[in-house]
């Protein structure tokens, strides 16, 4: 029986991943910062340590066949940018090393659609061959660091050494106990998001994207993109949707098109504020984000790895439910 390393696998993502493995009739060995009941509940072998230091993540490959490296960090802060390029970046090229010593064969990097998925051009949808639009990119160090990650990953496939790039867009779905993905859900549900920005977003369910990343791993082509995203919504829509699901009302505010500048002015706003213990109204990193269109195309996926994403309404309904019932969303007074 062949042994998967999986990075991540307490993330939101890695979780959903670690699940579909032991599903397929796989070992995982994991790398974890601390034991994780749920993981040990599945029968993951768990070995402590962190990506960037210490032993473990060569003892946790020893045996391995494959590879799945999903460990990262969600982050919409401009002041994060340091540490998300050293934990993609240089976290990447330490997996892809131990993987590479260890004799796997193959890896999947789970990236994201935002490398390539992102526009100002509200009719554009993108397709894995498409050109980077670096001049955003350079707005948002998760992206960007993610794009650099994924360029580094994919360079270092050869005969023998197979590495492919999954690319999930927002994943939505049930599980998410960190709040790196549904924190906007969330924050809808609590009354708390004022107005719709002007432009779109694509969202998947995370299990379907879990089912994606194994489904590379057995039938991806070595150097690849696969973009993963169930559908394609403006954010005026997506609230909407939100809103029929749960009962409340939808933005009415619809936001237009604001400049750039803008978003550096309530960036030095929400520092000043927070020294005084204010909390700013709105988070900068998500209003600039949602000032462009991350619509994708997951036709290559869908064709080359027999993947197939669930009702988009399933994924919003299950995502509501799971707040609720986890007891994230603050109750009505």
């Amino acid at each position: 029986m062949s042994i998967v390393l999986l990075t991540g696998g307490t993330g939101f993502l890695g979780r959903h991943v670690a699940a579909t493995l032991i599903d397929r009739g796989l070992h995982v060995h994991a790398i974890v910062r601390r034991e994780d009941p749920d993981l040990a509940a599945l029968g993951v072998r768990q070995f402590v340590g962190d990506l960037l230091s210490g032993d473990a993540l060569a003892e946790a490959a020893v045996g391995a066949t494959f590879a799945v490296h999903c460990a990262g960090k969600v982050s919409r802060k401009k002041s994060d940018a340091e540490e998300l390029q050293r934990l993609h970046v240089d976290g990447t090229a330490r997996v892809l090393d131990a993987c590479e010593a260890a004799g796997v064969s193959k890896v999947v990097v789970a990236s994201t659609s935002g490398v390539v998925a992102v526009s100002e051009d509200p009719d554009a949808v993108a397709v894995e061959d498409d050109a980077t639009p670096m001049a955003i990119l350079a707005c948002f160090p998760y992206y960007r660091s993610k794009y650099f990650a994924e360029t580094r990953a994919l360079g270092r496939n050869r005969d023998g050494f197979s590495v492919v790039s999954v690319n999930p867009t927002l994943l939505l779905g049930p599980g998410d106990v960190h709040g790196s993905s549904t924190e906007d859900v969330r924050l809808f549900l609590e009354r708390k998001i004022p107005f719709a920005p002007w432009g779109g977003l694509s969202f998947v369910d995370a299990r379907d994207a879990a089912e994606g990343i194994v489904l590379a791993l057995e039938r991806g082509r070595g150097g690849a993109r696969y973009l993963l995203g169930a559908q394609n919504i403006t954010f005026a829509a997506f609230f909407e949707r939100l809103g029929r699901i749960s009962d409340r009302t939808a933005p009415l505010l619809p936001l237009p098109r604001l400049p750039s500048t803008l978003f550096t002015e309530a960036e030095k706003l929400e520092k000043t504020l927070d020294r005084w213990g204010i909390k700013f109204p709105v988070d900068p990193g998500s209003l600039e984000l949602g000032q462009y269109t991350w619509y994708l195309d997951a036709s290559r996926a869908e064709n080359e790895l027999g993947w197939s994403p669930r009702d988009p309404m399933e994924t919003l309904r299950a995502t509501v439910n799971d707040l609720y019932e986890r007891g994230v969303v603050w109750p009505d007074a």
